[in-house]
Protein backbone atom coordinates (compact mmCIF):
# COMPACT_ATOMS: atom_id res chain seq x y z
CA UNK A 1 0.00 0.00 0.00
CA UNK A 2 2.85 2.39 0.86
CA UNK A 3 4.57 1.65 -2.44
CA UNK A 4 1.37 2.36 -4.30
CA UNK A 5 0.92 5.70 -2.49
CA UNK A 6 4.46 6.81 -3.40
CA UNK A 7 3.80 6.07 -7.07
CA UNK A 8 0.33 7.60 -7.07
CA UNK A 9 -0.05 10.61 -9.36
CA UNK A 10 -1.50 13.42 -7.13
CA UNK A 11 -3.18 14.95 -10.19
CA UNK A 12 -5.05 11.66 -10.80
CA UNK A 13 -6.20 10.39 -7.44
CA UNK A 14 -7.50 6.85 -7.24
CA UNK A 15 -11.25 6.47 -7.33
CA UNK A 16 -12.83 5.93 -3.90
CA UNK A 17 -14.24 2.54 -4.90
CA UNK A 18 -10.87 1.16 -5.97
CA UNK A 19 -9.16 2.58 -2.90
CA UNK A 20 -11.76 1.06 -0.54
CA UNK A 21 -11.55 -2.32 -2.30
CA UNK A 22 -7.78 -2.40 -1.85
CA UNK A 23 -8.10 -1.40 1.80
CA UNK A 24 -10.57 -4.27 2.31
CA UNK A 25 -8.13 -6.71 0.65
CA UNK A 26 -5.32 -5.57 2.93
CA UNK A 27 -7.61 -5.99 5.92
CA UNK A 28 -8.58 -9.50 4.81
CA UNK A 29 -4.95 -10.58 4.36
CA UNK A 30 -4.08 -9.21 7.78
CA UNK A 31 -7.06 -11.01 9.33
CA UNK A 32 -6.07 -14.32 7.74
CA UNK A 33 -2.51 -13.97 9.06
CA UNK A 34 -3.85 -13.27 12.59
CA UNK A 35 -6.17 -16.28 12.32
CA UNK A 36 -3.30 -18.55 11.26
CA UNK A 37 -1.21 -17.37 14.20
CA UNK A 38 -4.10 -17.92 16.64
CA UNK A 39 -4.76 -21.39 15.25
CA UNK A 40 -1.08 -22.34 15.58
CA UNK A 41 -1.09 -21.18 19.21
CA UNK A 42 -4.30 -23.13 19.87
CA UNK A 43 -2.90 -26.31 18.28
CA UNK A 44 0.23 -26.01 20.43
CA UNK A 45 -1.89 -25.59 23.54
CA UNK A 46 -4.00 -28.67 22.72
CA UNK A 47 -0.84 -30.69 22.06
CA UNK A 48 0.64 -29.66 25.40
CA UNK A 49 -2.58 -30.61 27.17
CA UNK A 50 -2.61 -34.05 25.54
CA UNK A 51 1.05 -34.55 26.48
CA UNK A 52 0.34 -33.80 30.13
CA UNK A 53 -2.71 -36.05 30.13
CA UNK A 54 -0.81 -38.90 28.48
CA UNK A 55 2.21 -38.52 30.80
CA UNK A 56 -0.08 -38.94 33.80
CA UNK A 57 -0.94 -42.44 32.50
CA UNK A 58 2.56 -43.83 33.14
CA UNK A 59 2.25 -46.69 35.62
CA UNK A 60 -1.52 -46.98 35.18
CA UNK A 61 -3.42 -49.72 33.37
CA UNK A 62 -5.33 -48.88 30.20
CA UNK A 63 -7.59 -50.79 27.85
CA UNK A 64 -6.81 -50.66 24.13
CA UNK A 65 -7.64 -52.80 21.07
CA UNK A 66 -5.23 -55.61 20.47
CA UNK A 67 -4.60 -59.30 20.01
CA UNK A 68 -1.56 -59.72 22.29
CA UNK A 69 -1.09 -59.01 25.97
CA UNK A 70 1.52 -59.53 28.65
CA UNK A 71 0.79 -62.03 31.44
CA UNK A 72 2.65 -60.63 34.43
CA UNK A 73 3.69 -62.68 37.45
CA UNK A 74 0.87 -62.96 39.96
CA UNK A 75 -1.62 -60.93 37.88
CA UNK A 76 -4.43 -62.18 35.66
CA UNK A 77 -4.63 -61.10 32.04
CA UNK A 78 -7.84 -59.08 31.62
CA UNK A 79 -9.84 -57.51 28.85
CA UNK A 80 -13.18 -57.24 27.09
CA UNK A 81 -14.63 -58.83 24.00
CA UNK A 82 -16.66 -56.57 21.68
CA UNK A 83 -19.65 -58.78 20.91
CA UNK A 84 -21.35 -57.53 17.73
CA UNK A 85 -24.60 -59.45 18.27
CA UNK A 86 -26.23 -61.90 20.67
CA UNK A 87 -24.63 -65.36 20.82
CA UNK A 88 -25.11 -68.66 22.55
CA UNK A 89 -21.52 -69.72 21.98
CA UNK A 90 -18.83 -67.18 22.95
CA UNK A 91 -15.32 -68.58 23.35
CA UNK A 92 -11.89 -67.18 24.19
CA UNK A 93 -8.59 -68.80 23.26
CA UNK A 94 -5.18 -67.99 24.68
CA UNK A 95 -2.35 -68.93 22.32
CA UNK A 96 1.43 -69.02 22.58
CA UNK A 97 2.45 -65.86 20.72
CA UNK A 98 5.52 -67.55 19.19
CA UNK A 99 4.19 -70.96 18.15
CA UNK A 100 0.46 -70.29 17.84
CA UNK A 101 -0.30 -73.34 20.03
CA UNK A 102 -3.54 -73.14 22.03
CA UNK A 103 -2.68 -72.75 25.72
CA UNK A 104 -6.18 -72.32 27.14
CA UNK A 105 -9.73 -72.37 25.77
CA UNK A 106 -12.28 -70.54 27.90
CA UNK A 107 -15.94 -71.15 26.97
CA UNK A 108 -17.94 -68.04 27.93
CA UNK A 109 -21.37 -69.28 26.83
CA UNK A 110 -24.41 -67.12 26.06
CA UNK A 111 -24.13 -63.31 25.98
CA UNK A 112 -26.01 -60.36 24.55
CA UNK A 113 -24.48 -57.78 22.19
CA UNK A 114 -21.98 -55.48 23.89
CA UNK A 115 -18.79 -55.63 25.93
CA UNK A 116 -18.09 -58.94 27.67
CA UNK A 117 -15.31 -58.84 30.31
CA UNK A 118 -12.89 -61.74 30.69
CA UNK A 119 -9.98 -62.69 32.92
CA UNK A 120 -7.33 -65.41 32.47
CA UNK A 121 -5.48 -66.55 35.58
CA UNK A 122 -2.48 -67.99 33.70
CA UNK A 123 -3.48 -71.65 33.98
CA UNK A 124 -3.34 -73.78 30.82
CA UNK A 125 -5.95 -76.38 29.82
CA UNK A 126 -4.17 -78.93 32.09
CA UNK A 127 -4.39 -76.63 35.14
CA UNK A 128 -0.66 -75.84 35.13
CA UNK A 129 0.56 -72.25 35.57
CA UNK A 130 2.29 -70.98 32.42
CA UNK A 131 5.33 -68.73 32.36
CA UNK A 132 4.80 -64.97 32.39
CA UNK A 133 5.16 -63.43 28.94
CA UNK A 134 3.31 -62.47 25.79
CA UNK A 135 0.19 -64.37 24.78
CA UNK A 136 -2.17 -63.99 21.85
CA UNK A 137 -5.88 -63.62 22.59
CA UNK A 138 -8.56 -64.72 20.13
CA UNK A 139 -12.30 -64.45 20.69
CA UNK A 140 -14.92 -66.15 18.52
CA UNK A 141 -18.69 -66.49 18.65
CA UNK A 142 -21.38 -68.17 16.66
CA UNK A 143 -23.55 -65.32 15.39
CA UNK A 144 -26.44 -66.55 13.30
CA UNK A 145 -24.93 -69.43 11.34
CA UNK A 146 -21.45 -67.91 11.15
CA UNK A 147 -18.38 -68.42 13.32
CA UNK A 148 -17.20 -64.82 13.81
CA UNK A 149 -13.82 -63.53 15.04
CA UNK A 150 -14.37 -60.64 17.47
CA UNK A 151 -12.31 -57.62 18.49
CA UNK A 152 -10.75 -57.63 21.95
CA UNK A 153 -9.82 -54.74 24.22
CA UNK A 154 -6.83 -55.82 26.33
CA UNK A 155 -5.58 -54.30 29.55
CA UNK A 156 -1.90 -53.31 29.72
CA UNK A 157 0.32 -51.23 31.97
CA UNK A 158 1.62 -47.93 30.51
CA UNK A 159 5.43 -47.80 30.64
CA UNK A 160 6.02 -44.50 28.85
CA UNK A 161 4.62 -41.93 26.47
CA UNK A 162 6.25 -40.75 23.22
CA UNK A 163 5.70 -37.45 21.45
CA UNK A 164 5.26 -37.81 17.72
CA UNK A 165 5.53 -35.23 15.01
CA UNK A 166 2.97 -34.28 12.42
CA UNK A 167 0.20 -36.81 12.00
CA UNK A 168 1.88 -39.35 14.32
CA UNK A 169 0.85 -37.52 17.49
CA UNK A 170 1.21 -39.11 20.90
CA UNK A 171 1.83 -42.79 21.43
CA UNK A 172 1.45 -44.77 24.63
CA UNK A 173 4.03 -47.52 25.15
CA UNK A 174 2.43 -50.57 26.77
CA UNK A 175 4.32 -53.20 28.76
CA UNK A 176 5.32 -56.03 26.42
CA UNK A 177 2.86 -54.93 23.76
CA UNK A 178 4.56 -51.91 22.24
CA UNK A 179 3.14 -48.60 21.09
CA UNK A 180 -0.46 -47.64 20.42
CA UNK A 181 -1.78 -44.25 19.40
CA UNK A 182 -3.03 -42.22 22.36
CA UNK A 183 -6.47 -41.89 20.72
CA UNK A 184 -6.83 -45.72 20.69
CA UNK A 185 -6.88 -45.91 24.50
CA UNK A 186 -10.50 -46.83 25.30
CA UNK A 187 -10.41 -46.79 29.08
CA UNK A 188 -8.10 -45.80 31.92
CA UNK A 189 -8.37 -48.23 34.81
Amino acid sequence: MTTQMTHQDPSKPMENGNFLAQMAQFGTVSGIQDLQKSFSEFAGSVGSGQSLQAASLVGHTVSAPGTQALLETGKPLKGEIELTDNTGNLSLQVLDSKTGDVIKTIPLGTHVKGAVPFSWDGLNDNGVMVDPGMYKISATATIGDNNTVLETQLQSRVESVSMGTGSNGLTVNLAGVGSVNFNQVKQIL
